[in-house]
């Protein structure tokens, strides 16, 4: 019989352990979304941006030609 409720509270205390663990698992999958979520809307500003600079540089070099 004592080996049967130690063996329960163990059991207890595995749960409650795997229960942490999930805790912190979770925390950190949410912070790797909102890194990966600030990577992508960076990585869109820079394209944004790269791509306006590109087109700043051919209506210069079209309006230059033209001028010449």
């Amino acid at each position: 019989m004592l080996k049967e409720i130690k063996t329960m509270i163990d059991m207890q205390k595995m749960v409650k352990d795997i229960k942490k663990i999930a805790e912190v698992v979770n925390t950190m999958i949410t912070e790797i979304k909102g890194s990966i979520l600030m990577a992508s809307i960076n990585n869109r500003i820079i394209n944004v941006m790269n791509i306006l600079g590109i087109s700043e540089d051919l209506q210069y070099l079209i309006q230059s030609d033209i001028e010449d």
